[in-house]
């Protein structure tokens, strides 16, 4: 058995769920979750210093007492703060807890390499500020946002809310512009179920940030992805 450690915030109820449906056609590997607080996504101070590192590592410690074999940061905050926080989360959680360590964002942005993405869409929960800060840190990695929709959300509760039907058809609306791929962009919104049917009728990769923190952890522990071929493009990649 091998055992993925995640680190959520306290206030998102999508990712474990969608992690254990992934995970349903992997028997021999299991996720385990750690809470440090997250209420509000937003650019105050306040919200921003929620993604300090003191929590993060405490909560890293408690889920390396589980021997875990990697631990995965299972949110989206470098996004809006810069790619190289999260660059520097892993370092520091490997660091203080002697595991290897990845993130949503960093498991997306080696994904949009690998697919070689140019043209990416863009289809979130946030205000729009937070949204234009990412198309804006996409731009500046040399990754055009070409399309995007947002809900204009800051309350976390508020995003796992959010209709199937209605990101379903945020998503249809940004494949208009034929972006290389389209990003689902927050781990309490998940778009999971949704991405494979939704590749088949767009031909483009449906990208959910749920599914791409799975992905890097498997990377990491360099597990085949085989199994997980029908829940999307991520896993044949």
């Amino acid at each position: 058995m091998m055992r993925i450690g995640m680190l959520t915030p306290s206030s998102n109820t999508a990712l474990e769920p969608a992690t254990y449906g992934l995970l349903a056609a992997m028997p021999g590997v299991s996720a385990h979750f750690a809470r440090f607080p997250v209420t509000e996504i937003a650019l105050s101070a306040t919200a921003l210093s929620q993604f300090d590192e003191a929590p993060i590592l405490g909560a890293a410690e408690l889920l390396a007492h589980a021997k875990v074999d990697v631990i995965a940061w299972n949110g989206t905050s470098a996004s809006w703060l810069g790619f190289d926080r999260d660059e520097a989360l892993v370092q520091a959680i490997s660091e203080r807890t002697g595991t290897p360590a990845t993130t949503s964002i960093l498991a997306l942005n080696a994904v949009l390499r690998r697919l070689g993405v140019q043209r990416l869409a863009l289809v979130t929960p946030y205000t729009d500020d937070v949204q234009a800060k990412i198309a804006a840190n996409y731009a500046a990695a040399g990754i055009a946002c070409v399309a995007e929709r947002h809900a204009g959300f800051r309350d976390n509760n508020s995003f796992a809310e959010i209709p199937p039907e209605a990101i379903a058809a945020m998503i249809i609306g940004v494949a208009a512009e034929k972006p290389d791929a389209i990003a689902v962009n927050c781990t309490n919104m998940d778009a999971t179920r949704l991405a494979p049917k939704l590749e088949a009728r767009l031909g483009v990769p449906v990208l959910d940030s749920i599914a791409c923190t799975l992905w890097g952890a498997l990377e990491t522990l360099q597990i085949p992805k085989t199994p997980l071929h029908r829940a999307g493009m991520l896993f044949r990649c």
